[in-house]
C-alpha cells in the first residue's frame, strides 16, 4: 500500500482526472476499476470517480508498484534559465520570448529547447518548483505565440493561477497589444479588420474568408498606423487583438494586401531577406488585465499593464 497526500495544486479536480494525469500508463478502464473496487481510497473510504479532491486528502493505493515508477521528468534541467522576466509575483510570470524559440516541444521526444523548459529551470533554480514535491502539476504557459514571433507570454506558477488565467483569456478580459511592420502605406490610419479564418492543419496555415463559413473562426483586431517609412514603403502598426486565432495578424494583413515584413508563409519574403528580415516583424508588446468579474487570487492584477522593450524593427522608422 502506498499513499499520496493531495496538495493545493491537486485540489479542486475530480479524482479520475487526477489519476489520469498521475498514472499516464494506466488504462482508463483499469483506473475506474481500481476506484470502484476500493483499491484506491480517499481518507480510508471508497469514493466515486467524480469525487472532488481537497487539500489534505490522503489517497491510499493497493495497486501494482509499476505504476509508481512514473515521476515527473527533470529533463528541463538541461535548459537555460536566463529568461527575460518582465513581471513576476507568487502566482504568475510574464516573460519576453525571444524570436526563434518555440513555446512547447513539437516532437514526441521533447528534445527541443523550449520556453516552458527554460521557465521550469528558472523556477527550479529559485527554489519555487521541484517536480519531486508535486503529484501532477508543473508550471504551465497560459498563452503561446509563434516560434518566430517575439514577445510576452504568461506562465502560471500554481494550479489555481492557471485555472483563473485560462478563464481570463477565454473571457477576453485581457488586452493583447502587438507591434508589427507591414508592407505598403495603409489608406486608413486606424481601423478594424473582421474576417473568418479556416485552418489547414496539414499546411499549418489559415485561409481568410470575408464571410462566415463552416469551420471558420471569427477573427477581429484593431490597428493604428503609428509611423511610416515612405522610402521603403513600410508602415509601423500598433495592433489590439480582439480574438486570439492562429496566425491571425499575419493572415489578415496579407489578405488586405499589406503582408507583414519578413513573413514567408503568407507572402513572398525574398526581398525582405535582403533587408535582413527572414521572419515576420511582429512582437507581442503588451498585455493588460481588465476584469469584469471576480478573479480570486488574481484580483490584484486588474488594471495592470505589462510591456516589454520595443523590438529592433522599430528602428526602421526612427
Amino acid at each position: 500500500m502506498k499513499e499520496i497526500t493531495i496538495n493545493k495544486n491537486d485540489a479542486g479536480q475530480r479524482i479520475d482526472k487526477f489519476l489520469t494525469k498521475k498514472f499516464t500508463s494506466m488504462p482508463k478502464s483499469l483506473l475506474y476499476k481500481y476506484v470502484r473496487t476500493k483499491r484506491i481510497k480517499v481518507n480510508g473510504k471508497r469514493v466515486k470517480e467524480n469525487y472532488m479532491l481537497n487539500a489534505g486528502d490522503i489517497l491510499s493505493f493497493y495497486i501494482p508498484d509499476e505504476f509508481f515508477a512514473e515521476n515527473q521528468s527533470k529533463a528541463f534541467l538541461v535548459s537555460r534559465s536566463d529568461i527575460k522576466v518582465c513581471y513576476e509575483d507568487e502566482n504568475i510570470l510574464i516573460v519576453d520570448k525571444e524570436k526563434g524559440l518555440i513555446c512547447h516541444s513539437e516532437s514526441p521526444e521533447g528534445t527541443e529547447d523550449t520556453l516552458i523548459d527554460r521557465i521550469k529551470a528558472y523556477l527550479y533554480k529559485k527554489g519555487e518548483y521541484d517536480p519531486e514535491n508535486e503529484n501532477t502539476f508543473s508550471p504551465s504557459l497560459c498563452n503561446r505565440i509563434d516560434r518566430n514571433t517575439q514577445g510576452l507570454v504568461i506562465a502560471a506558477k500554481n494550479a489555481e493561477a492557471l485555472r483563473i488565467m485560462n478563464e481570463i483569456i477565454k473571457n477576453r478580459e485581457i488586452e493583447k497589444g502587438y507591434l508589427a511592420v507591414s508592407h505598403g502605406i495603409l489608406k486608413n490610419r486606424k481601423g478594424e479588420l473582421v474576417s473568418y479564418l479556416e485552418k489547414n492543419k496539414e499546411e499549418n496555415k489559415v485561409y481568410v474568408k470575408k464571410s462566415p463559413a463552416e469551420g471558420a473562426l471569427t477573427a477581429k483586431l484593431e490597428y493604428e498606423v503609428i509611423a511610416e517609412n515612405k522610402q521603403k514603403n513600410l508602415s509601423l502598426l500598433k495592433i489590439n487583438l480582439k480574438t486570439g486565432r492562429t496566425h491571425q495578424i499575419r493572415a489578415q494583413f496579407a489578405a488586405e494586401g499589406h503582408p507583414i515584413l519578413g513573413d514567408g508563409k503568407y507572402a513572398v519574403n525574398k526581398d525582405d531577406r535582403k533587408m535582413g528580415f527572414s521572419s515576420q516583424a511582429l512582437c507581442s508588446y503588451s498585455v493588460g488585465f481588465r476584469f469584469v468579474s471576480d478573479k480570486g487570487i488574481l484580483n490584484y492584477l486588474n488594471g495592470v499593464t505589462v510591456k516589454t522593450e520595443k523590438p529592433d524593427f522599430v528602428g526602421l522608422f526612427y
